[in-house]
C-alpha cells in the first residue's frame, strides 16, 4: 500500500522504488554486518549469493510494477500467494514422487484461483490502469519470489540472516540501478517533501532491512513452502486495506479466484504430509 501511495505522490517509477527500498536496506544493515562476513561469504557460495540478489531485485521491480498496473490486491495475492502453490510442485519434483492428494487437489485450486484472477482483470480503474499486464507482472513476481526462497534458502545453511541479507539487497540494487536510471522503467527523482523521504524510509528500514533478516533467519529451520505460506497474512491484510484505504474493489469473479488461491495456501500449511525440501549439502 506504501508503494502505491508513493507511486501516486512522487516521479519515482516502480523498478526506482525497487531500488531505493534494497539501497537504503543494505546500507542500513552494513552499520551492523562485519566487512569480513561479507567478504568470507562471497568465497563460501558467490555464485549464490549473486543469484540471490538478483532474484530479490527481480521480485521488487516486478512487485511495484505489479502493484502501479494492476492494483494492490492483484499483486499481492497473485504475486505471494502463486509461489508457495509452485514451491509445493517442485518440492514433489525434487522428491521423485507424485504429490499426494492434498498436494495435487492443492495445486488444482491454485490453479483455478489464478485462471479465475486473469479471466476478471480486464477493466481498469484508477488503482488498477492496465490490469492484465499488472496481473502477467504479479504472475512473474511469483516465479521470481518462489525461485529465490529455493536459493536464499541453500545460502541460510553457510551464511548467516544479516550477512545474506544485505549482501543480497546490495547485489539486488546493483542489478536494478541500470533499469532505474535508464530506458522506459526509469525513474529515480524524489521529491524534497518529508511524506516521500520517510515512505522510502519505512520500506527500506522496515519492510527489507528488519523482515527479510527475519525471513532468511526462519529459512534456516524451515521448509521453503512453509516460509513462504507464513506470508499469507500479506496479501489478506494488503487486499483489506486497499479495499478500505485506496478505495480498491475486485470482482466477483476475482474475488473468489484470490480466495481460492489463498485457500491452496492455507491447505499447504495446513497438510502433515507436505513434502519438504532436503537439505543442501554443505
Amino acid at each position: 500500500m506504501v508503494v502505491q501511495l508513493l507511486h501516486r505522490t512522487s516521479t519515482l517509477s516502480p523498478v526506482g522504488i525497487g531500488f531505493y527500498r534494497l539501497a537504503i536496506a543494505a546500507v542500513v544493515l552494513l552499520a551492523v554486518c562485519r566487512p569480513r562476513a561479507i567478504s568470507v561469504a562471497f568465497r563460501v557460495a558467490p555464485i549464490g549469493l549473486i543469484l540471490t540478489g538478483i532474484g530479490l531485485g527481480a521480485y521488487q521491480a516486478l512487485y511495484f510494477i505489479a502493484v502501479t498496473l494492476g492494483g494492490v490486491s492483484v499483486a499481492t495475492v497473485v504475486g505471494l500467494g502463486l509461489a508457495p502453490v509452485l514451491l509445493a510442485a517442485g518440492e514433489a519434483v525434487r522428491a521423485r514422487r507424485l504429490p499426494d492428494r492434498t498436494t495435487a487437489a492443492t495445486l488444482v485450486t491454485g490453479v483455478l484461483g489464478l485462471l479465475l484472477i486473469t479471466g476478471s482483470a480486464g477493466r481498469a480503474t484508477d488503482g488498477a490502469p492496465h490490469p492484465l499486464l499488472g496481473l502477467l507482472a504479479a504472475t512473474a513476481c511469483g516465479v521470481c519470489y518462489a525461485i529465490s526462497t529455493v536459493i536464499s534458502r541453500r545460502q541460510m545453511q553457510r551464511i548467516d540472516a544479516t550477512t545474506l541479507t544485505v549482501v543480497s539487497a546490495g547485489v539486488g540494487a546493483l542489478a536494478l540501478a541500470p533499469l532505474a536510471v535508464i530506458g522506459p522503467m526509469a525513474g529515480v527523482a524524489v521529491p524534497l517533501r518529508p511524506g516521500p523521504a520517510l515512505m522510502l524510509a519505512y520500506l527500506g528500514v522496515v519492510t527489507t532491512a528488519v523482515a527479510y533478516a527475519l525471513f532468511y533467519a526462519g529459512l534456516r529451520t524451515t521448509a521453503g513452502s512453509t516460509a513462504a505460506v507464513l506470508t499469507l497474512l500479506e496479501p489478506l491484510v494488503a487486499a483489506l486495506l486497499a479495499m478500505l484505504i485506496l478505495g480498491e474493489s475486485l470482482s466477483g469473479s476475482a474475488l473468489v479466484g484470490a480466495t481460492l488461491l489463498l485457500t491452496a495456501v492455507a491447505m499447504l500449511y495446513a497438510a502433515p504430509t507436505m513434502p519438504r525440501q532436503a537439505e543442501p549439502r554443505p
